[in-house]
């Protein structure tokens, strides 16, 4: 199967336009798109969003999994595809304008996705970094569902996106000290655990999948 950074060069090729072009249009730095493309690395989920905003003919189930037609069609229901529905997919820094209530409302525009088989999740967010390696890449997109804040009931070991005081933390959840603290843990051993306190925390979702980009 190509990787993400195949299917992109398939894509200019298709479009018939310079490489160097096709950087000006997403916002890469000149010759970042050859260096990563002759280096077979991969493309950030920022980088992602761009492409399929400057380019909304582009199958964005092609482009991530390389499923289906390069091009989207109109008729494939089955299709990962930009909707006025579906499901959000947000920076992990815009975590904490989400207000919540019986519907989320979401306080900036973002794009949204039909993922057929998350059809239980409330959003899509972004990885970024490394401690939840093996388990999570950077550039992996979780899926989410809200976990409510009150009387919360956490599935220990389970991982969570957390919007915390410290910001918007993808880590796995176990007891803490008391019933007023637990405890974040990294998949990555470099990273320590460490506890936060129930108050310092503005809004949890539990993560029920993930769409790998290669």
């Amino acid at each position: 199967m190509t990787t993400t950074v195949e299917r992109i060069g398939q894509f200019i090729e298709y479009k018939n336009i310079s490489v160097r072009k096709f950087e000006e249009m997403v916002g890469f730095s000149n010759g970042a798109f050859a260096s990563q493309y002759k280096n077979n690395r991969t493309i950030g989920s920022d980088k992602i969003e761009n492409i399929l905003h400057v380019f909304p003919e582009i199958s964005p189930e092609w482009l991530i999994t390389g499923k289906g037609e390069m091009i989207r069609s109109k008729n494939n229901a089955n299709a990962v595809k930009v909707t006025s529905g579906g499901i959000p997919l947000i920076p992990i820094n815009a975590m904490a304008g989400i207000a919540k209530g019986e519907n989320t409302i979401l306080e900036y525009e973002c794009e949204r996705y039909v993922v057929p088989i998350f059809r239980e999740a409330e959003f899509l967010i972004p990885v970024k970094g490394s401690s939840m390696l093996p388990k999570y890449n950077s550039g992996d997109i979780v899926a989410c569902k809200w976990v409510p804040l009150t009387d919360i009931f956490f599935q220990w070991n389970k991982v969570y996106v957390l919007d915390t005081n410290q910001g918007a933390l993808i880590k796995r959840v176990h007891k803490g000290s008391d019933d007023q603290h637990i405890t974040l843990v990294s998949d990555n051993k470099n990273y320590e655990p460490f506890e936060v306190a129930l108050s310092a925390i503005n809004a949890i979702a539990i993560v029920i999948g993930v769409i790998r980009l290669e």
